[in-house]
């Protein structure tokens, strides 16, 4: 009876994890696949067959122009498979050794259409990140200036807490806050204490109260499968004690990691009135530096959002939403590509490479935290699909778009023993990256 009271929560977990794991992926494996299709319907090439999933088909639709629809049972990916294809990674069909070049066909469409077709693919996953990013600035808003509480979270209780909501922000300590440009800075040298001094305007008249550290060490997000997911930390937390040294900052707690580097600590939280002990192991992360290379550093994978109580917000404009929605989608891009050149190089170790298990425990990690986490971290992660697949590999779109460059220059297509021995060496390149990361997930870096 121990042995199924313990599994139940297990079996709940791996279930939730799963299910948002499937959601993720179905949604930018969709998104993807009808830039695949769309484009090539635009382009005069019809496709036959539009799949959400393998295997055995659950559901399915054939749609006015002969377009088959289809949800199938195992749905950890999908294809578009376009006329004249023998399967969906584009092979021709061969017919008494000869193809068929039909204009509506991929292989018989012009050169410009067929490259459009493969390139739209990526390029409706950076869509669905920069409408996502944009989506959710317009939703969330900006921080009103001055800084203005919305809400405050609770706090232990020799914290003291003399802030209201609708309180304007003037200067913390007497130094000037100026949210979000140089805030950083601007409190880095407050002393370590339970509480500081506010000056505010509230009501119009200005005040000081006292309220906590505008960077306690409150935990507002949480790093998936950190040391702070493993312990079931949760949002809003706060870490009064780390191995018998008082906590009253983040930085306090950052010290501590770094003094201890590897080394197991000791933490006290503090949960609605109520504390609990735990030991956490930091973790070695990727952070980028200065000089833009990465190092390995340990960390527990807690997060702070710079201030501890939400601000209020004004509504940001279309124009500067989608502006920062570009440069979000660009960092991902640029920070993904260093991260990788920086694991070739040895200057951070492989365990930054996840496989599908450790991608789906970040998905429910990140579910747990709240649909905004969830919806943001779909479109980091279309981001890094649509990246994956420009890489220059035979069977990614990368690699057929090196093959239409051949013909843009040449005149003439790969060879089909040419297509078929590339196909291989990227099926090998594909399938040994895939088992080294889910070794990874499972065996190096659990």
């Amino acid at each position: 009876m121990d042995f199924l009271t313990n599994l139940i929560p297990s079996f709940g977990n791996f279930a939730f994890t799963l299910v948002f794991f499937v959601i993720a992926l179905s949604v930018i494996v969709a998104i993807h696949e009808y830039g695949h299709y769309i484009v090539g319907r635009w382009s005069g090439i019809h496709a036959d067959v539009f799949s959400i999933g393998f295997g055995k088909v659950l559901y399915s639709r054939t749609d006015k122009r002969g377009t088959v629809w289809q949800v199938a049972a195992l749905p950890f990916g999908g294809y578009v498979k376009f006329k004249g294809d023998a399967n969906a990674a584009s092979m021709p069909v061969a017919e008494d050794g000869q193809v068929a070049y039909a204009r509506d066909t991929m292989l018989g469409a012009p050169l410009w259409a067929r490259s459009a077709t493969v390139a739209a693919g990526p390029i409706f996953n950076f869509i669905l990140s920069f409408f996502v990013f944009a989506g959710v600035l317009l939703f969330q808003g900006q921080p009103l200036t001055p800084l203005t509480v919305s809400e405050i979270p609770g706090f232990p209780d020799e914290i003291t807490q003399e802030l209201q909501p609708g309180d304007r922000v003037l200067r913390v300590e007497g130094v000037a806050i100026n949210y979000p440009d140089g805030f950083g800075a601007a409190v880095a040298d407050l002393p370590s204490q339970p509480s500081v001094s506010y000056d505010i305007e509230r009501d119009g008249d200005r005040l000081t109260v006292q309220g906590p550290q505008p960077q306690p060490a409150l935990v507002q997000s949480i790093t998936p499968r950190s040391a702070a997911d493993d312990a079931g930390l949760r949002i809003n937390d706060v870490i009064v004690r780390m191995n018998d040294t008082p906590i009253y900052q983040f930085g306090d707690m950052v010290d501590v990691v770094e003094a201890v580097g590897g080394n197991p600590i000791e933490i006290e939280v503090w949960r609605n009135g109520e504390t609990f002990v735990d030991t956490l192991t930091p973790r070695l992360v990727a952070l980028p530096q200065e000089d833009g290379s990465m190092r390995d550093e340990p960390k527990l994978g807690i997060g702070n959002g710079g201030l501890f109580f939400e601000p209020a917000t004004t509504d940001v404009g279309v124009f500067e939403a989608a502006r920062l929605a570009i440069q979000q989608v660009w960092f991902i891009i640029v920070q993904s590509l260093n991260g990788l050149k920086q694991m070739i190089i040895g200057n951070i170790n492989t365990c930054n490479l996840s496989g599908p298990v450790g991608i789906a425990e970040t998905s429910g990690s990140m579910a747990a935290q709240g649909t905004i986490s969830f919806i943001s971290f779909i479109a980091v992660l279309s981001t890094a699909v649509g990246l994956l697949n420009l890489f220059p590999i035979p069977i990614l779109d990368g690699g057929h778009l090196v093959f239409h460059a051949y013909e843009a220059v040449t005149g003439k297509m790969p060879s089909d023993n040419a297509l078929r021995i590339f196909m291989a060496m990227g099926l090998a390149i594909i399938g040994t990256l895939m088992l080294f990361a889910i070794g990874n997930d499972l065996l190096f870096c659990p």
